[in-house]
């Protein structure tokens, strides 16, 4: 379980610190700040979850690799930023990645911390929901997750597929795929089509 979770975190962490790296060249940032976002955006929601949960020192503190991934990725969105834009909706594809990757790995790890199912299906949306906020907060913009197209819900999603797994007693891999596989799923039709909550109905003025 630690390994799987370990390597899911890893993956997770490339492709949210590349999704936000991207952002960050979008907005003309120095190599620096890219470096900043591509760290931000691919590890405060594993922080934040590891703080929650009790799991001090958090992961992406303690072990090199994360910062390592988050710098590699951040390089490569750097030097070949104008190649990624060619390919279709790159940021949002690398988002919906991470978002899924992440829901899985933080439901997984409050399990392995014994919480209880629905807290768990709760930390992992926390996971994937926390590096985008801050991401989009750095750039000055309304976070996705509140005015996307099913984003939390979707990790939310792939995270109950994690929990109803395991209380079901399937082995740990299937329900990672199934639940990461579920969230990307539910994401990407969510852009394509369009899909949303419902919003607050706004009253036209009064003349």
């Amino acid at each position: 379980m630690k390994t799987l979770i370990l390597v899911l975190d890893l993956a997770g962490t490339f492709v949210f610190a590349l999704a936000g790296a991207t952002a960050g060249a979008r907005r003309q940032l120095d190599i620096f700040g890219i470096l900043v976002l591509a760290f931000a955006a691919a590890c405060s929601g594993g922080i934040a979850r590891d703080v929650l949960m009790g799991a001090t020192p958090p992961a992406a503190i303690t072990d090199w690799r994360y910062l390592a991934t988050s710098v590699v990725a951040g390089i490569i969105a750097f030097r070949w930023h104008a190649a990624i834009e060619r390919m279709a909706n790159p940021v949002r594809m690398f988002d919906a990645a991470g978002l899924a990757l992440f829901a899985v790995t933080g439901a997984q790890k409050a399990l392995a911390f014994e919480l209880n199912p629905v807290m768990a299906a709760l930390f992992g949306m926390l996971t994937g929901i926390g590096g985008g906020v801050v991401r989009d907060l750095l750039l000055a913009q309304i976070p996705l997750v509140l005015r996307a197209e099913l984003y939390a819900v979707a990790a939310l999603g792939g995270a109950t597929v994690v929990v109803l797994g395991d209380q079901l007693g399937v082995p740990p891999l299937p329900t990672a795929l199934g639940g990461a596989a579920f969230c990307f799923v539910v994401r990407v039709l969510a852009i394509k089509r369009g899909w949303q909550l419902p919003k607050a109905f706004q009253q036209p003025p009064q003349k």
